[in-house]
């Protein structure tokens, strides 16, 4: 991807339903050039999909955690689907090493995080984990204008 790749997807990312005559206006060029890089990147596997983000996934909540999680076997499969009823975690990473997994969640307080960390602790496959505090987060990577 180039600059103008990187730009298209930061707008893309700021606002996936951005109109194709939108998007050519804020960079600078014609739909038609709009068009072909888009689905460029959609042929190149670069862009995979489009989402929606809730208001709830917007707000910032207050208390946010990192998660390492160790599983039994092959487990892997179904506690990420488990885990992906809960509404707290925004993120599952697969990794490498003693960790088997990295959750990213959140929750209004630490009362209720302590309840979405005991709700995790228990789903069938997990037999270890390690959670960090998110203090603060001076630099992000989401999309910026």
């Amino acid at each position: 991807m180039d600059s103008f790749d990187h730009r298209l997807v930061t707008l893309l990312r700021h606002d996936g339903r951005m109109s194709v005559s939108d998007l050519a206006g804020a960079l600078g060029t014609t739909r038609a050039t709009v068009r072909s890089r888009m689905e460029r990147l959609r042929q190149n596997g670069d862009i995979i999909g489009f989402t929606v983000i809730l208001r709830s996934d917007a707000i910032e909540l207050p208390v946010r955690g990192i998660m390492l999680i160790e599983i039994a076997g092959h487990a892997a499969d179904a506690v990420i689907r488990e885990l992906s009823g809960f509404s707290e975690i925004s993120s599952v990473h697969t990794t490498n090493g003693k960790w088997d997994l990295i959750v990213e969640l959140g929750t209004s307080d630490l009362i209720e995080f302590d309840k979405v960390l005991r709700r995790i602790r228990l789903v069938p496959g997990i037999t270890g984990s390690e959670t960090s505090l998110l203090l603060a987060t001076p630099r992000s990577a989401k999309a910026r204008l």
